[in-house]
């Protein structure tokens, strides 16, 4: 796994995969809520340096890799995978040949 980066850019980039997996209602899931309430709660402030961060952080972004990669998967499934069984005409089209015709206009 690469280096982490900046948590606000991983949140972003989180979010962007969220609504890609969720489509225009993203915002009202409860992962949504879920991840943006995780990384309000572990935020540093004045008042105290949270230790959990780095592991939220981590988390994140492990869940981001995941999200990514689903989403990379369908895409390469659906445009590789195959139609079920083709008829010997389309399987000769798809590598340039053409079947020889039959006498009689059979073919």
């Amino acid at each position: 796994m690469a280096a982490l980066g900046a948590p606000l850019r991983t949140l972003r980039a989180l979010l962007r995969e969220l609504r890609h997996a969720a489509g225009r209602s993203y915002r009202d899931s409860p992962a949504y809520r879920h991840v943006l309430a995780a990384f309000r709660a572990h935020r540093v402030t004045s008042e105290k340096l949270c230790r959990a961060q780095q592991e939220l952080h981590f988390q994140a972004a492990t869940y981001l890799c995941l999200l990514r990669s689903v989403r990379e998967h369908e895409a390469l499934h659906r445009e590789y995978h195959g139609k079920g069984e083709r008829s010997p005409q389309e399987v000769a089209g798809l590598v340039g040949f053409r079947l020889p015709q039959q006498p009689g206009g059979k073919g």
